[in-house]
């Protein structure tokens, strides 16, 4: 099964985005996607993202407080989350990690917050999304600490080394590759992918954001998953339908609460 594993449907409601739901979810059908994972990001879209779940079967949710969005609400505290984590629809804490690009000056509490979500997914049993940017040695080391590796979890729309992919990996994390990999600078990119083990990939499209070749320019959306599988197989060298296959069956031992339909 083609499957998006990382998405942000409620941000296409918006209307710089101006998409209805179900048109969105009837062109990702007829793209292939089986199923998507949409995302939250702060407390204010988190009731969005389990309202979509909740209304449509191949839908899944996430629940937590992406880096850029803590510095300015309350600290997230693991009870929060835990009680966020019970609703059926929800897969997997996050988005989370660390973000030093934009938000350097925030890095302490970013670092709480990425602790916080860490723990909260060891007790909720939950694999665990993580959004990292110019912090590889702090994300490593606070995952080293706090991760559980009998759930782990993603290092999503990857765009660092191969390293800290393989780093990663060691502590039973899978990387997921979005639309970055159609870009024509991305050849360090393209190396990571051709080094992960094709037991260890996702593909997801992270939309509205980073919509990949040719679609530039447009808002992304799920159907343009089927772009990244194309690319990620060509690298990897193997059928796209080999890939799409081994990246539906990684996103079922990751999140394995997931509701797949057969």
């Amino acid at each position: 099964m083609l499957i998006d594993s990382h998405c942000h449907l409620d941000y296409l409601e918006d209307p710089r985005h101006g998409m209805r739901v179900e048109d969105v979810l009837r062109r990702a059908a007829e793209a292939g996607v089986g199923h998507m994972l949409s995302v939250a990001v702060d407390r204010d879209n988190i009731p969005k993202v389990l309202a979509h779940a909740a209304t449509y079967p191949q839908v899944s949710a996430s629940v937590g407080i992406h880096p850029g969005s803590c510095a300015d609400s309350p600290p997230v505290e693991e009870s929060e989350l835990l009680e966020l984590a019970a609703a059926p629809s929800v897969v997997a804490i996050g988005e989370t990690g660390l973000d030093y690009h934009y938000g350097e000056q925030s890095a302490e509490i970013q670092r709480h917050s990425f602790a916080v979500h860490l723990r909260a997914a060891s007790r909720a049993g939950l694999p665990v999304i993580v959004h990292t940017r110019e912090a590889v040695d702090d994300t490593l080391r606070l995952m080293e600490e706090y991760a559980d590796p009998r759930f782990a979890g993603v290092m999503h729309c990857f765009t660092e080394s191969a390293a800290m992919a393989l780093a990663a990996i060691d502590m039973n994390f899978f990387i997921s590759f979005s639309g970055i990999v159609t870009f024509r600078n991305a050849d360090a990119l393209r190396d990571v992918v051709r080094a992960v083990p094709l037991d260890r990939l996702l593909v997801e499209t992270d939309s509205p954001y980073l919509a990949p070749v040719p679609f530039r320019g447009r808002s992304n959306e799920p159907a343009f998953v089927a772009r990244v599988a194309e690319v990620v197989a060509e690298l990897k060298g193997v059928p796209v339908a080999a890939l799409i296959e081994a990246t539906g069956q990684n996103f079922q031992r990751l999140f394995s609460r997931a509701r797949l339909a057969d």
